[in-house]
């Protein structure tokens, strides 16, 4: 059974269509890798999986419940049960700059009374030994660098334990050794079967570490299949020609 579920899903800004009848699947343990122009619908579509867009008709199916079902969107307590089930990660990290990186992590626990007072400790100090930053966990973010904040970032979203994890473009905003930092920690994350979407312009990453890629333009999906099929030997004149200008940098 799919994971996740997107049929015909839809979503416009005024006359701008942004996302056009989008349809995929993605299996338990799955890593998707999302690929495509700037301005593609990439990360629309990525938001509203997790409910911070709303879309203008189609379905979206997380596990058993339904967040939206041909246009309509479910209860606000089915809304709240389907959005737990994920994390997201943001590109510009999001992570709250008047607070440590103990409290950053510990802030949506003790809102949604998910984990138990005497757990939550232990559990901050477990996520950041995941993303290799104990040392750091009473520092504020303006000591770290932008790769160390981005690492909080992921150790935040693994606190409530999603079922999926969401990432919009993690490494854009970093240079290429940060870069390097951050995706070792999702690699790590697909060898501990996480489930995962990555929008992302690494193209080695998604070849190593997916096993299935979404190319999008225009607010269409163009293709979709293995990393094999899509960035080695893909037949789609669009897709070739946006590979050819990503390596070419």
């Amino acid at each position: 059974m799919a994971l996740i579920e997107v049929k015909q899903m839809k979503k416009s800004f005024g006359s701008l269509h942004v996302l056009k009848n989008i349809t995929f699947s993605v299996a338990k343990n799955d890593v998707v890798a999302i690929i495509g122009p700037s301005g593609s619908g990439k990360s629309t579509m990525l938001r509203s999986l997790i409910y911070l867009e709303q879309v203008d008709g189609g379905t979206i199916k997380i596990g058993d419940d339904y967040l939206v079902e041909a246009g309509v969107y479910s209860s606000n307590q089915t809304i709240k049960r389907v959005t737990a089930k994920m994390g997201m990660v943001f590109q510009h990290f999001n992570i709250f700059p008047h607070l440590t990186v103990r409290k950053n992590l510990e802030l949506a626990p003790k809102l949604t009374k998910k984990i138990p007072k005497d757990e939550l400790g232990a559990r901050t100090k477990l996520m950041l030994e995941k993303v290799g930053l104990s040392d750091k966990i009473n520092e504020y973010p303006a000591r770290l660098s932008g790769g160390q904040k981005q690492r909080v970032a992921i150790a935040r979203a693994l606190m409530l334990q999603p079922d999926i994890l969401l990432f919009d473009e993690p490494t854009s905003a970093l240079d290429p050794e940060l870069t390097g930092e951050v995706l070792k920690v999702i690699r790590e994350l697909a060898e501990e079967s996480m489930t995962m979407l990555v929008v992302t312009h690494e193209m080695e990453f998604a070849k190593q570490v997916a096993n299935h890629v979404l190319f999008m333009d225009n607010g269409e999906i163009i293709e979709s299949g293995s990393p094999e099929t899509v960035l080695e030997h893909t037949t789609n004149e669009r897709t070739r020609r946006f590979i050819t200008v990503l390596t070419k940098k």
